[in-house]
């Protein structure tokens, strides 16, 4: 149901990152998501300087006037936004929840790709596959989407990204561009393969969504943390120094693991924080991207 705060919810964010779009991405992401190649466009009459290869041998011996064929660039894509909708995603304190964070990146990418005439669908996973929106074209289309991310109430609550990658090499004939987001709170190597097989048959790019309490817990004294994937409840007293060293080094070497898994797979991996602008993290992405694709 469509109630005025999520329509609301809904217009803001169009709003927000139209401009987005509109004054920072519409080049970038045309320049650095290419499309499948040259596809043939008409004949026209050969002039002094064309490339002799491109001489429509057949069109010139029967008008007896020399012509070459165009060709354009195939430009039409297709778009995959995979969002992990898991219990974690519930969860911000700063700005906003990673989960409302995933919906504005989905709403950002999507009218990108929109911009371009590119295809764009959604799938909403947690340890299932919960909701799976074919790609299709248009402004209204990218709305439903960000509707449902916003409003959608999944049944799961842990983490299968083995299972959404799987799920979309089956679904997708064909090459497509990928963007996974996700908090990758899961065991990475329960993933690593997939992943690595994935990028190979797509364009696979990982946003991976944090929040600075996941790393750093300050001394709030005793604390009650729920893992919001499983329900379990843990006292902490976090005065103690020992305990916030050992929190911090310990999603330190989760994060190194992770990171290791990104470059192994060759997998672009963008980190995105509810605590900074993502149009930061995504700016340095596309000119990353853009400066390996011209050497």
């Amino acid at each position: 149901m469509l109630t005025t705060e999520l329509f609301q919810k809904i217009k803001q964010i169009e709003i927000r990152t139209n401009k987005l779009v509109n004054d920072s991405f519409a080049g970038e992401y045309h320049s650095v998501f290419k499309g499948r190649g040259m596809e043939f466009d008409e004949v026209r009459p050969y002039f002094a300087g064309d490339d002799i290869r491109a001489i429509d041998w057949n069109v010139t011996a029967r008008t007896g006037t020399p012509y070459v064929k165009r060709y354009v660039e195939e430009r039409e894509l297709t778009v995959m936004l995979a969002v992990d909708a898991s219990g974690s995603g519930n969860f911000g304190s700063v700005n906003r929840f990673k989960r409302e964070l995933a919906a504005e990146l989905t709403a950002v990418l999507s009218f990108a790709a929109t911009n371009n005439n590119d295809k764009v669908g959604l799938m909403i996973f947690t340890d299932q596959v919960e909701l799976l929106i074919p790609p299709r074209k248009g402004r209204n289309h990218v709305l439903r989407m960000v509707r449902e991310l916003l409003a959608f109430e999944p049944k799961g609550t842990g983490t299968d990204l083995k299972l959404a990658l799987d799920t979309l090499n089956r679904v997708l004939k064909r090459r497509s561009i990928l963007f996974l987001i996700s908090d990758f709170i899961s065991d990475a190597e329960s993933y690593s393969k997939t992943l690595a097989i994935t990028n190979r048959r797509h364009d696979l790019i990982a946003m991976d969504l944090s929040d600075p309490l996941e790393i750093n817990i300050p001394d709030v004294g005793l604390l009650a943390l729920e893992d919001a994937e499983s329900g379990e409840i843990a006292w902490v007293d976090t005065s103690q120094p020992r305990w916030r060293n050992e929190f911090q080094n310990r999603r330190v070497k989760r994060d190194a693991v992770k990171e290791q898994i990104f470059l192994n797979s060759r997998v672009d991996r963008v980190p995105i924080t509810t605590a900074k602008d993502y149009a930061d993290s995504l700016t340095l992405f596309f000119k990353s991207r853009a400066r390996r694709l011209r050497h």
